[in-house]
């Protein structure tokens, strides 16, 4: 679909409402409260009175505005997913940055076509960046950028990637492919959240960001950012993320600055590999000597029924 100017100017409409609402609250005394999804990797996550008042206001917006439109959000839930348009929403993408003064949050703002993200907003409103995603190109400040228009490493072991955290990856295949993945790249960084994808579509030099157990909310936005920049943006397989996808890619996503980084990275990402338990060197060392001692004992056994 090509996005109508309209439908672009009102995303950006609804990132400055947002902003508008975040800032009143920025380095603010704020109570923050804790919500727990059992089940996850990180298990609790926090929210705030700035979380909720920007989602409200973005909703309000939207309803005003496009009463036929879906909306999906992360502090109110979901309305009408089944509309042709949907709008996916997320008012602050880390929150755990933003309540600690630190600005590398965003709010991310969705426009979903039949499930397929078409049009996407990362807004950082503390530095008054943003970028657009929408109709195969991508602007940031107005500007139009390319992710490899700044020397993109071409090779995983030349590559910077960017990681929330490193405890975003449950146990099992998620942590080693993750750890095979950071043992390749020249260089693992944490902490970013969306703002990590801004400089990966922007080409400033994070080549490569990977991630597991994302919401709906917290990555829809950041596709068309990073597609209309020229990057490659998809789940851990290759496969398109869409809002019909997210049962199968549970929020596994890598993005990429070129296709040979993504390839790369999908190879080692999509490859299945047992799940061995994790074994201490001082338990394995213990093993060995009562091993040798049952050993020894068998054949004192054994010996004496020889004879």
């Amino acid at each position: 679909m090509a996005v109508p100017g309209d439908l672009v100017a009102f995303a950006e409409e609804l990132a400055d409402a947002a902003g508008a609402v975040i800032l009143k609250y920025w380095r603010k005394p704020l109570p923050v409260e804790s919500k727990h999804e059992p089940g996850r990797p990180v298990a609790e996550s926090p929210v705030t009175l700035a979380d909720r008042e920007a989602e409200a206001k973005m909703r309000q917006l939207i309803e005003q505005r496009y009463p036929s439109h879906g909306i999906i959000g992360e502090e109110f839930g979901t309305l009408r997913s089944e509309a042709k348009m949907v709008w996916v929403l997320d008012p602050i993408d880390g929150t755990k940055s933003f309540i600690t003064g630190k600005p590398l949050f965003g709010t991310l703002i969705a426009l979903l076509e039949d499930g397929n993200p078409v049009l996407g907003v990362i807004d950082q409103c503390v530095l008054r960046e943003r970028w657009v995603g929408a109709n195969g190109r991508t602007v940031f400040n107005k500007k139009p950028i390319q992710a490899a228009d700044r020397s993109c490493a071409r090779e995983l072991k030349e590559a910077m990637m960017y990681s929330t955290t490193p405890h975003m990856f449950g146990a099992g295949y998620e942590a080693q492919r993750f750890d095979q993945l950071r043992r390749a790249v020249k260089r693992p960084l944490y902490g970013c959240d969306c703002y990590a994808y801004g400089l990966c579509a922007s080409g400033f030099g994070a080549d490569l960001v990977v991630e597991a157990d994302l919401g709906i909310y917290d990555y829809m936005a950041l596709v068309p950012v990073v597609l209309g920049a020229g990057g490659l943006m998809t789940d851990w397989h290759g496969r398109p993320l869409t809002l019909q996808s997210h049962a199968v890619s549970r929020g596994r996503v890598v993005a990429a600055g070129n296709e040979e980084l993504w390839k790369a990275a999908v190879k080692i990402l999509s490859s299945c590999v047992p799940v061995w338990p994790e074994i201490s060197w001082p338990s394995l060392a213990t093993g060995a000597v009562l091993g040798a001692l049952a050993a020894g004992l068998l054949l004192r056994r054994t010996a004496s029924g020889q004879r």
